[in-house]
């Protein structure tokens, strides 16, 4: 049986972590390397950081955190902003990441997932997908670090899901946009339909508020693991207690 993952998410802007409400408002919750330690000795799977601001100011993630991450933990971790090229990317795992995720660049140049995967392997390249339900339908958007450069692509998520597996990725994570921040649950609805259409390891995140939020998404989908920041970040729970609440609930994770 596939052991789940609980993967904390750190937003990431002026090198502090930071956290919004569906992209907005963001403030400052902590420093990158204290809340990457705690986390990882609290039991986390692996950690995803995304630098929000990169993609919009047509920069890359600082290098510098990046190498000090690996320094301080022992687990995998991926990270995102900004990476448009093979050669960002090769820095960027050069430094310690274990995978690196692409959204924006991947919707202006679809076949660099297809040279990242070729180059480095399908397992280091993940693709986030922010996606919002537009008139009953999901929708991809892009370039939301930023509320104010966020746009709608008018390409449907279950179609673009489809063409990065043919490209190579080889893990997605779906965000759901609505639900971003505000703790009341995963889109169930939106990661049973994007299910049907997803061959390779699928991450829920966006709305985590509380151990059962974690129980229905792992047991209501077939999601690999669960992304999460406010509960963590503002210490509702750590990730052991979400871990022992799963295995109580007959969860496969690591504990």
């Amino acid at each position: 049986m596939i052991t789940k993952r609980i993967i904390p998410c750190l937003d990431v802007k002026e090198d502090k972590v930071v956290k919004g409400v569906q992209f907005k408002n963001h403030k400052i919750v902590g420093s990158i390397l204290d809340l990457a330690e705690r986390y990882s000795n609290d039991g986390a799977d692996e950690l995803v950081f995304y630098d929000i601001s990169a993609s919009t100011k047509g920069s890359i993630v600082n290098r510098e955190w990046v190498s000090k991450i690996a320094e301080v933990i022992n687990i995998p971790f991926c990270v995102a902003g900004g990476i448009k090229t093979l050669d960002d990317a090769k820095e960027i795992l050069n430094l310690g990441a274990d995978k690196i995720s692409i959204n924006t660049p991947a919707l202006v140049n679809p076949k660099l997932i297809k040279e990242l995967s070729d180059e480095f392997g399908s397992q280091c390249v993940v693709i986030g997908m922010d996606v919002k339900i537009i008139d009953n339908e999901a929708y991809l958007f892009a370039k939301t670090g930023n509320e104010k450069t966020a746009y709608s692509t008018d390409i449907l998520a279950s179609n673009w899901l489809v063409k990065v597996q043919e490209l190579g990725a080889g893990e997605v994570v779906i965000n759901a946009m609505g639900q971003d921040g505000v703790q009341q649950g995963y889109d169930i609805d939106l990661l049973q339909t994007l299910e049907k259409f997803c061959s390779i390891p699928m991450i829920a995140s966006g709305g985590a508020g509380g151990p059962q939020d974690f129980i229905d998404v792992f047991k209501k989908t077939n999601v690999d693991g669960a992304l999460a920041a406010s509960i963590f970040h503002r210490n509702k729970f750590s990730i052991g207690e979400i871990k022992e609440v799963l295995k109580y609930n007959e969860i496969n994770i690591r504990i």
